[in-house]
């Protein structure tokens, strides 16, 4: 099992219906996820206006619930 799978199964979130940073429209999942020691990196991609953005998940090492999305 390598780290990627140890993250995602340790903390079994993949958010949904993330706002959109600039219209407000929610977006159904993210179109890329990436996994790194403490932190998760999503890329987002709103359909309505088009707009894309990376929001970062900081994981504190004593607990694997994200800290900040």
């Amino acid at each position: 099992m390598n780290r990627q799978d140890s993250v995602r199964q340790d903390t079994g979130y993949m958010p949904r219906e993330n706002p959109c940073a600039q219209c407000g429209k929610p977006i159904a999942r993210p179109d890329w996820v990436e996994h790194s020691e403490g932190r998760t990196f999503y890329l987002w991609n709103c359909r309505a206006c088009n707009y894309r953005f990376e929001a970062v998940a900081i994981y504190d090492h004593t607990q694997l619930t994200p800290l900040a999305a």
